[in-house]
């Protein structure tokens, strides 16, 4: 029987959004000695005459998994879904609201960058203070220092404070404790996204070679579907909270991505669905619908008619719309702007967008659907978004097409303008 070394328990973890509370004693003092001489409470908002508790959030919802010894399980969903907080209930950062968590051994973790290292020390002291947290001996961890300061890449930093090291170099060294020192359990939270790409690949090995020879288990939190298929033998993807998939990993990015089907020409985008949290959006996104056909399978130079239905519930003048298309890997292939703006009006307004296609490959695709406006200075500002807005398929027509060079942000092929119109 093989080892356990996770266990989570039907483990929920809810917050108060908004809520004021003393965090300090001093804060505390200050309440008391204003009490006293009857004033108004120093730390209390401003015209609020009492303490808002605010609504509350449940930031993960009854999620239960075990993991057993040398496991690599990728975690992933989309932003808000509950990664980083249950990665912060196992790490013992914080604790759940309800349920249990038991961890058989020693759990090394990087939740963000510079977490667990002390600025004013130097790195090779913050080697040591990691060492001695996971309870290892001073000789311990010198017999592993050249091992640390050679792979992380800093031996000619490593008695600088590591305030003056870059976020790239906090990664490298942060990383190297994690895999060099004595633990059971990595822990991985996206981190890897800030070293370069020779340093991803040298991370990706060492997580496989510590966890193939040492036996070692590790937990993988990424958005990049590529690093979690090198990885990881298997996924959990979790939506709002909860653990809606604990399997194989092509299945769970499918699941993750939404990608499982071929799409619907008709999507309804109720209060279940995925969009930007925006406080008071003047619109939402509330339906779509493909107007020539009721397939989502289109060939490699068709042109998409999309309509778009919004709920207006101010007037909103020069709105832009942008899709942001993306590969069932979950890389984003290309960044497409309305060619021009409208002003929607209407208790309820539909927006009519072509869609041009002939850059695409094919493939599978989801498009996000944002909606946003210009400041005076050009920026952005978002007004709604939703993700994904729709699932189309790419397929060969046998003309002759370009393909499209994955980038980290924004793809390098300029896609026709989107057409759009006001019905």
């Amino acid at each position: 029987m093989e080892e356990l070394m996770l266990k989570v328990e039907n483990v929920s973890k809810q917050y108060v959004l908004g809520q004021i509370g003393g965090t300090t004693l001093r804060e505390e003092f200050q309440r008391l000695g204003a009490r006293i001489r009857g004033q108004e409470d120093p730390t209390q908002i401003i015209g609020e005459k009492e303490y808002k508790k605010g609504d509350t959030f449940l930031a993960l919802d009854g999620v239960s998994f075990e993991v057993k010894k040398g496991e690599r399980v990728g975690i992933i969903g989309h932003n808000g879904a509950g990664k980083s907080t249950l990665l912060k209930l196992i790490s013992r950062i914080t604790v759940p609201t309800s349920g249990w968590i038991g961890i058989n051994g020693r759990v090394a973790s990087m939740l963000e960058v510079g977490t667990g290292f002390h600025e004013e020390l130097t790195g090779r002291e913050n080697i040591y203070m990691n060492g001695a947290i996971l309870g290892m001996t001073r000789k311990e961890i010198s017999e592993k220092m050249e091992d640390i300061i050679e792979f992380s890449e800093c031996g000619m930093f490593i008695d600088t404070p590591v305030k003056r090291y870059s976020s790239g170099m906090y990664v490298k060294l942060a990383f190297s404790v994690a895999a060099h020192l004595d633990s059971e359990i990595m822990i991985m939270d996206e981190v890897l996204a800030v070293g370069d790409m020779a340093f991803q690949t040298k991370c990706l090995d060492k997580m496989n070679s510590v966890s193939k020879t040492e036996g070692r288990t590790i937990l993988y939190v990424s958005h990049n579907m590529n690093t979690i298929r090198q990885l990881c033998d298997r996924v959990i993807v979790l939506d709002q909270g909860k653990k809606v998939y604990d399997g194989g990993v092509e299945e769970g990015i499918g699941i993750y991505m939404g990608t499982t089907g071929e799409g619907s020409a008709h999507v309804e985008y109720g209060e279940d669905h995925l969009r930007s949290n925006i406080d008071d959006p003047p619109c939402m996104l509330k339906r779509l619908e493909v107007l020539h056909t009721e397939s989502m399978i289109f060939e490699c130079n068709e042109i998409i008619k999309l309509k778009l239905y919004y709920q207006v519930l101010r007037p909103v003048e020069d709105l832009y719309i942008r899709f942001e298309i993306k590969t069932a890997a979950g890389e984003l292939a290309a960044t497409v702007f309305s060619g021009g703006s409208v002003t929607l009006a209407g208790a309820e307004q539909s927006v009519v967008i072509d869609f041009d296609t002939r850059h695409l490959a094919p493939g599978k695709f989801r498009a996000d659907i944002v909606a946003f406006k210009r400041d005076k200075l050009g920026n952005e500002v978002l007004i709604d978004g939703v993700y994904p807005g729709f699932l189309f398929n790419i397929v060969d027509s046998g003309s002759e097409k370009k393909l499209i060079w994955l980038q980290q942000y924004w793809g390098p092929v300029e896609l026709h303008p989107l057409n759009v119109y006001v019905e």
